[in-house]
């Protein structure tokens, strides 16, 4: 793919407003993706598996600890570099209980293990059940219920055993 037909890619998506676009030609792929009228560009050399729920320390905590939803139960420092965070491994609307009035999958301060449903995420009117590949405490919900959420947002943080 030459500079040029990446310059291309992004001035189509400046022009029609769309928020991302993925172009992939053989083991080349080029994505680009809005935030706040600023066009970013991402090269990937050679295409990867995407795990179904990534976890990663998280980035400067505090802030979005500070500002997000859910308490955080007496279990500790929001700031703690041992926390981790559940990111979304999908774009779509974050929901935190199976249906409309029921029970949240879980609660800060419950206890998780890998295999544990933790929210759906609604993509494309398909309700994908979001999985923990940890175990430990949850600390805090970050996301509230029914809000959208994009690719690696993080949407948990946890206190690993």
């Amino acid at each position: 793919m030459t500079i040029e037909e990446i310059q291309d890619l992004i001035h189509t998506v400046v022009a029609s407003g769309i928020a991302e676009l993925e172009v992939q030609r053989g083991e080349n792929r080029v994505w680009i993706k809005r935030h706040g009228g600023v066009t970013q560009e991402i090269m990937i050399p050679a295409p990867a598996p995407a795990p179904a729920v990534h976890v990663a320390p998280p980035v400067q905590a505090a802030p979005a600890a500070a500002s997000s939803t859910g308490s955080g139960g007496g279990l500790g420092d929001l700031t703690d570099p041992a926390l981790l965070t559940v990111t979304s491994p999908i774009v779509g609307t974050f929901y935190e209980s199976p249906s409309p009035g029921s029970q949240a999958f879980i609660q800060p301060g419950d206890r998780i293990q890998p295999g544990k449903v933790l929210c759906v995420i609604e993509s494309m009117k398909l309700m994908n059940e979001i999985e923990s590949e940890i175990s430990g405490a949850v600390v805090k919900r970050l996301v509230d219920n029914g809000q959208p959420v994009e690719y690696g947002e993080a949407l948990f943080l946890v206190k690993p055993n």
